[in-house]
């Protein structure tokens, strides 16, 4: 009788496979199909980019609505002031006199981005996020209003709502397409949203308007700036 330790053993072979690795011809492969896919959706990206942009801009004007209607029943029915353009005014001036009514600062007392491009933008409410205009070191405005209501930018003159003929399509607050707080047609922003921009009119309505830069100098446009 065989002892255990005599008897052989059957050997096992373990085969020990190598990791798998792309060739070149493959990685290639997948790098054109990545980028195929990447030029495919970056026109859909950037549509999605605009949209949202455009709709929290008109989202923001709303709000700028509000307080005017709120400051107007505040004050027998008069429009705000206009304000000095370089958004120096503490009083008597559209961006002194409204941010209260919506529970934020007035422009004076609002951050560093007023004059300084590299600082991060404040509150929402003062920005369109389609916008990238940054301050000029004096100045920062995204959104403008219309001084030939109030008579070509003099903040000694306000303007009654009910003294407006077509309130409905007369300019108040724009997209700008500059800096300033106050300015005429020439500072509609072109094409800030896609094809046109957003404008809240003297009635409190807010809507997006198609190839403004036609319909600024149009004069048969339905938007009126000087009533």
């Amino acid at each position: 009788m065989k002892s255990i330790a005599s008897t052989k053993l059957p050997r096992f072979k373990i085969k020990i496979r190598r990791p798998l690795a792309f060739t070149l011809v493959e990685l290639l492969v997948v790098a054109a199909v990545i980028a195929l896919f990447t030029a495919l959706l970056m026109p859909t990206l950037a549509r999605t980019f605009h949209r949202v942009g455009a709709i929290s801009c008109l989202s923001t004007l709303r709000q700028w609505a509000l307080s005017t209607s709120l400051y107007s029943a505040d004050s027998a029915g008069f429009l705000p002031w206009d304000g000095a353009p370089n958004g120096i005014s503490r009083s008597r001036a559209w961006y002194a006199d409204l941010p209260p009514f919506l529970s934020i600062k007035p422009y004076h007392a609002k951050g560093a981005w007023r004059t300084n491009a590299q600082s991060s933008l404040g509150n929402p409410l003062w920005f369109c996020p389609s916008n990238r205009r940054r301050s000029n070191g004096n100045l920062l405005f995204h959104y403008c209003l219309n001084r030939e209501l109030n008579g070509n930018g003099r903040n000694t003159q306000q303007t009654r709502t009910d003294s407006v003929p077509t309130p409905s399509q007369t300019v108040w607050l724009f997209d700008n397409g500059r800096l300033a707080a106050c300015a005429d047609r020439g500072n509609l922003h072109p094409q800030i949203h896609g094809n046109g921009a957003n404008i809240l009119f003297v009635d409190g309505s807010v809507r997006h308007f198609s190839t403004p830069r036609s319909a600024a100098s149009n004069s048969n446009s339905p938007l009126i700036w000087h009533p």
